[in-house]
C-alpha cells in the first residue's frame, strides 16, 4: 500500500461524528419505520378480532331474534289449538303459512298427549328422522320437558335427510289445565343459516354450528381455507344442548393503497440507503484521489526542488509562463521576476542580441533542432555562462499545444573540461610525436647517411673527373642531377619531421602508395639483411592513387614494417620474411604488411592501440596509437588480424582518389610484384 493509500484508509477509519451522523439518522428512520408497521400490524389485528367478535355476537342475535320469532308464530298456533276442543278448521293453513313463511321451519307436527305425532304439515314420514346418530328421541325428550314445565323446549340436533341437520321446537298444548299435546316446529341448520345469516357476513367469515364434540352441523359458506385463521366461538342457545357458533375470518382485509405506500417507502428507503452508500463511496474515492494528488504533489515539488536542469516554460508568443528553482539559480533572477517577461529576456547577452533573437524565432516557429542547441547567457550578477537547451512543445491536458518547454543545462564547466581536456591531449600528442619522433630521428639519420654518402660520392667523383678534364658535360649533367635528387629527399624526410613535430597540417597531395611503399623498402632494406629478413613487395594492377601525405604514410609503414621486423626475432632464419602487398579492395586501397612473428595475445590484442601500451622494453607505447591517429586522419582505418600461417598482418585501408585530373597517378601494371 502506498503512502497516500495508507493516509486514506486511516482517515476513513476514524470517521468523525459528523460523517456518522447520517447513518445513524437512516438507521434509527429504518428502526422507527420497522416499529411503525408492526404497531399498525397489530393494530389492524386487534381491530379485526373486534370485527369479528361484534359481528359473530350481531349474528348470535340475530338467529335468536330469529328463533324467537318462530317460537312466537308456533306458540300462537298452539293457543289457538288450545281454545278449540278438536282441531281447528284451519289449521293446516296456519301451519302450512308458517312453514312458507319462515323458510328455517322445514315442518310443523302436532303430537297427542302421548307425544305421538298426530299431523304434519307439510306431510311427511317422522318415523326415521328420529332414529339417528344423535341419541334416542331427542322430540320425546323435549316433549317431556314441555309437558312437565308447561313450557316450550328445544330438541338435541338430529339428521334430517343425508346433508341436513335440525332440531325442534317443542310448545305444549293446554286446554283449560288439562295437557292436549304439543306442537314442534322442525328447524334446519343449514335453511337458519341461509335465511337468517346476510351475504356480507358470509363474505368474510365462515360461519358454522358444532355440537359438543366438534362435529359440524351445519356451515354458512363452505371454503377451504388452507391454514388456521382467526375465528370467535359463541354459545348458540337457543337451542342449547351443547351447541355453539363458530365464525372463522377467510378473507383478510386488503389495503391496496396502503400497501402501495409501505412498498413505496420501503423503495425510497432502499433508496436512500443506496444514495447513502454511493456518496459513502464517492466521498471515499475523493479523499484517496485527494491523498493521492498531494502525495504526487509533494513528490514532484521534491523532484522538481532536487533537479539541476533548469526548465522553463514558454506561451506561444514567447512569454515566461514557469519556471523551476534550478533555473532561476542558474540565472539568478526569482521566479517572480521572470514569470511574465516576453522577449528580450532579461539573461539574454546585449552584444549578442541579434543571434538570440534569431534562435528565438526559430524555437517559435517549431524548427528547434532535436538534439539541442547552445547559446551564452549571462547571469543576474553579468557573469557569463554557456547553455545547452533542449525545446519539446508544451501540449496541454487536451492536446493543444499551448506553447514550449525548454530544459536548460549549464555546461560552462563542461566546455572548460572538455577545452583543458583537448589541450591535454594535444600536449600528449606532441609529446608522444616528439618521443616518436625521437625513435624515428635516429633512425632517419642511419638512413640520411645513404643520400648523403651519395652526395659526397657524387661530389667526389664529379671533382676527380673534373680535376682529371676526362668527363664530359653529359656526364657531369647526370650526376649532378642524382646528387641534387639525393639532396631533396633528404631535404624532404628532414622537414616533414619538422612539420609533424610541430604538429603542422598535413601535406595532403595525390599518392601512389606503390611509390611510396618501393621507398619504405628501400628504407627499411639495411634492417632487415641486418636481421636476416626476406622483403616482399606485391602491388596489384591498376592501384588508384589516394588523397595523402607522403612523409607520414612512410612513417607508419616504416614503423609497422620494423614491428614486424623485430616480431621476427625468435623465428628462424629460413623463415623470416615481411610481406607487403597493396591492392584495390571495395573503394579503398587496402595495405597489408604481414610477418611470421609471435603474434599477439588476445590479452594485448584489446589495449595494442592504446597509448604508452607496449610490449617492448625499450619501447614508450605511442607508435601504434600516432600510426592510427594518422591513418584516421586521411579517412582510413587501421587494425590487425592474425596470420594463417602464424605471425600478424597489420591493414590499413586508406580512400581513392576519383578525382579525374589524378587518373595518370595509377600504378602501371607491369610495375610489381618484385622482391626486394
Amino acid at each position: 500500500m502506498t503512502g497516500g493509500a495508507a493516509s486514506a484508509a486511516h482517515g476513513l477509519g476514524q470517521r468523525g461524528p459528523v460523517q456518522a451522523m447520517p447513518i445513524v439518522a437512516m438507521a434509527l428512520v429504518v428502526l422507527l419505520f420497522g416499529v411503525f408497521l408492526w404497531v399498525l400490524h397489530r393494530s389492524e389485528r386487534e381491530e379485526e378480532t373486534l370485527t369479528l367478535i361484534k359481528d359473530v355476537l350481531w349474528v348470535e342475535q340475530n338467529l335468536h331474534f330469529q328463533l324467537t320469532s318462530d317460537e312466537e308464530k308456533l306458540q300462537y298456533l298452539a293457543e289457538s289449538l288450545g281454545r278449540e276442543d278438536t282441531t281447528p278448521v284451519n289449521y293446516p293453513v296456519m301451519a302450512r303459512h308458517i312453514v312458507t313463511v319462515n323458510p328455517a321451519i322445514q315442518r310443523v307436527v302436532r303430537l297427542d298427549a302421548q307425544g305421538r305425532p298426530m299431523r304434519s304439515e307439510p306431510p311427511v314420514d317422522d318415523g326415521p328422522a328420529l332414529d339417528d346418530a344423535f341419541g334416542p328421541s331427542p322430540r320425546a325428550d323435549a316433549f317431556l320437558i314441555a309437558r312437565s314445565s308447561g313450557r316450550r323446549a328445544y330438541s338435541a340436533p338430529y339428521r334430517l335427510g343425508a346433508a341436513d341437520t335440525a332440531f325442534e321446537i317443542v310448545i305444549p298444548i293446554f286446554r283449560g289445565d288439562q295437557f292436549a299435546g304439543a306442537l314442534a316446529g322442525v328447524l334446519s341448520i343449514d335453511a337458519l343459516l341461509t335465511h337468517h345469516v346476510p351475504w356480507w357476513f358470509a363474505q368474510r367469515y365462515q360461519l358454522e354450528v358444532l355440537d359438543p364434540y366438534g362435529a359440524v352441523l351445519g356451515t354458512k359458506s363452505r371454503i377451504a381455507m388452507p391454514e388456521p385463521r382467526r375465528s370467535h366461538v359463541v354459545p348458540f342457545d337457543p337451542p342449547g344442548h351443547g351447541l355453539t357458533l363458530v365464525a372463522t375470518l377467510h378473507q383478510l382485509s386488503g389495503n391496496l393503497g396502503r400497501n402501495i405506500l409501505i412498498a413505496a417507502i420501503f423503495a425510497l428507503t432502499v433508496s436512500a440507503l443506496w444514495s447513502l452508500w454511493a456518496v459513502r463511496r464517492h466521498i471515499a474515492r475523493r479523499i484517496r484521489a485527494e491523498e493521492a494528488l498531494r502525495a504526487e504533489h509533494a513528490f514532484r515539488k521534491a523532484m522538481e526542488d532536487s533537479l539541476t536542469v533548469g526548465m522553463r516554460a514558454r506561451d506561444l508568443d514567447g512569454r515566461i509562463i514557469y519556471v523551476n528553482p534550478a533555473f532561476c539559480r542558474m540565472v539568478g533572477w526569482s521566479a517572480e521576476e521572470l514569470v511574465g517577461a516576453g522577449p528580450i529576456m532579461p539573461y539574454w547577452l546585449p552584444e549578442d542580441l541579434a543571434h538570440t533573437e534569431e534562435v528565438f524565432r526559430a524555437v517559435l516557429a517549431g524548427n528547434a533542432p532535436a538534439n539541442g542547441f547552445e547559446l551564452r547567457f549571462r547571469r543576474a550578477n553579468g557573469e557569463r555562462f554557456d547553455a545547452l537547451i533542449y525545446e519539446a512543445p508544451l501540449i496541454d491536458a487536451k492536446g493543444r499545444h499551448t506553447g514550449w518547454m525548454g530544459s536548460v543545462l549549464d555546461i560552462t564547466e563542461r566546455k572548460r573540461a572538455e577545452e583543458l581536456a583537448r589541450q591535454q591531449q594535444e600536449r600528449l600528442q606532441q609529446t608522444a610525436r616528439l618521443i616518436t619522433m625521437g625513435k624515428m630521428a635516429s633512425t632517419l639519420a642511419h638512413e640520411l647517411n645513404q643520400p648523403l654518402s651519395a652526395i659526397a660520392s657524387y661530389c667526389t667523383g664529379c671533382l676527380n673527373r673534373l680535376q682529371a678534364g676526362s668527363i664530359r658535360p653529359d656526364e657531369l649533367a647526370t650526376a649532378l642531377e642524382k646528387l641534387s635528387g639525393q639532396a631533396k629527399r633528404a631535404g624532404q624526410i628532414i622537414r616533414r619531421i619538422h612539420d609533424f613535430v610541430r604538429k603542422s597540417e598535413p601535406n595532403v597531395a595525390p599518392c601512389c602508395l606503390s611509390e611510396m611503399l618501393e621507398d619504405c623498402v628501400a628504407l627499411m632494406e639495411a634492417d632487415a639483411r641486418q636481421q636476416g629478413v626476406k622483403l616482399v613487395l606485391e602491388v596489384g594492377n591498376g592501384l588508384p592513387a589516394v588523397m595523402a601525405d607522403r612523409i607520414l604514410l612512410q612513417q607508419v609503414v616504416v614503423n609497422l614494417m620494423r614491428n614486424g621486423i623485430e616480431a621476427m626475432a625468435a623465428t628462424r632464419r629460413d623463415r623470416r620474411r615481411l610481406s607487403v602487398t597493396v591492392q584495390a579492395q571495395d573503394g579503398a586501397v587496402l595495405t597489408r604488411i604481414q610477418d611470421r612473428g609471435c603474434g599477439i595475445s588476445p590479452e594485448n590484442a584489446e589495449k595494442l592501440f592504446s597509448p604508452f601500451f607496449t610490449t617492448k622494453t625499450e619501447g614508450m607505447g605511442m607508435g601504434l596509437n600516432i600510426c592510427r591517429s594518422i591513418i584516421e586522419h586521411h579517412q582510413g582505418r587501421l587494425w590487425f588480424e592474425p596470420a594463417p600461417d602464424g605471425g600478424t598482418v597489420f591493414l590499413f585501408s586508406l580512400p581513392v582518389l576519383s578525382a579525374p585530373s589524378l587518373t595518370g597517378a595509377v600504378v602501371s601494371q607491369d610495375e610489381r610484384p618484385q622482391d626486394v
